[in-house]
């Protein structure tokens, strides 16, 4: 699940951090950086786990009902919502109840949000629609989810808030895990039943490695680097760069130089898109142009061993 653009993501929010604090202890942050890493699959769990509360909660609602209608003789109500096999199958998934339990996880303190989040879902044309439809599918099942989710808890204030109490690691990474979590409701097959795997906490072995080299090379290296943004920016008004987009080109550098494989189009374009969400708005032309030109600078000195594809139009 963790992957490199989160990973760039968390150098850039804890390489600020480490100079704001000021606190020059390297291996502390870099601890810092991986255990920071590993909350964002917290989190991803943690998603997948609301599914399952907010289906339990329904489900207490419908037998609730249910014993109401024997006592007064009347109508029992619909089973299709709590009888959905995608949820229950997620319910009984052995990577999630394993990680729960280990990570002690649940939202059983939050209870009166999940009867909030059971009233949405029940007044939502989603829901309406899904329970009208005659069409009985596990296909069905796992699709309802998927809008149910895109819906109502992936833009969700309340929950944004909620999160931001239980954990400071998570105010920037939901938006992120969102995306994971609808990935894997696409990924879920009933023919593997409760051994369904989730994603792994990392999409690659390597890319544990990748965080701390780019995170070390980036702080020990940043009078170096600084001192090509310096030289480099002649054409451009260094000394009014944001102290953000001075950190994020700083990162930019250290991967251009560190790693080899990754070309210098990919990071200078991964890096600008972060200048947009993290700093100002006329961060992304700034940097996009910044890093180029550095690029340029470095490969002239013979410090950059990479070519530089030709520039694509960019919209900022």
């Amino acid at each position: 699940m963790i992957n490199r653009e989160l990973i760039r993501i968390k150098v850039v929010q804890l390489t600020y951090a480490y100079y704001q604090n000021g606190t020059n202890n390297l291996t502390k942050a870099e601890n810092e950086l991986i255990y920071s890493l590993s909350m964002s699959y917290s989190l991803y769990n943690y998603m997948l786990m609301l599914i399952v509360a907010v289906s339990k909660e329904m489900r207490h609602r419908v037998e609730v009902a249910a014993n109401r209608a024997k006592r007064e003789n009347t109508e029992p109500p619909a089973t299709k919502f709590v009888d959905n096999r995608f949820a229950r199958q997620l319910e009984d998934n052995l990577m999630l109840l394993d990680f729960a339990d280990e990570q002690k996880l649940s939202w059983a303190d939050d209870i009166e949000f999940v009867r909030k989040l059971c009233n949405m879902v029940e007044q939502s044309q989603i829901y309406q629609e899904y329970m009208q439809e005659e069409e009985d599918s596990y296909e069905a099942d796992r699709e309802v989810w998927r809008k149910l989710y895109k819906a109502i808890i992936q833009e969700n204030d309340d929950l944004d808030a909620l999160l931001e109490e239980k954990s400071l690691y998570w105010n920037d990474d939901k938006e992120v895990v969102d995306t994971f979590v609808l990935k894997t409701i696409k990924r879920f097959d009933p023919a593997n039943g409760k051994k369904q795997e989730l994603l792994p906490e990392y999409d690659d072995e390597e890319d544990k490695a990748f965080a701390c080299k780019l995170f070390r090379a980036t702080i020990l290296n940043a009078d170096q680097y600084q001192r090509y943004m310096s030289d480099a920016s002649r054409n451009w008004d260094f000394s009014r760069l944001a102290y953000m987009d001075v950190v994020i080109m700083q990162i930019a550098i250290a991967e251009m130089m560190t790693f080899p494989n990754i070309p210098v189009s990919v990071t200078i374009n991964e890096f600008v898109d972060l200048a947009k969400l993290y700093s100002t708005f006329k961060s992304g032309g700034y940097i996009n142009g910044m890093l180029d030109t550095i690029a340029r600078y470095l490969i002239d000195c013979g410090e950059l061993k990479k070519a530089i594809d030709p520039p694509k139009p960019r919209r900022f």
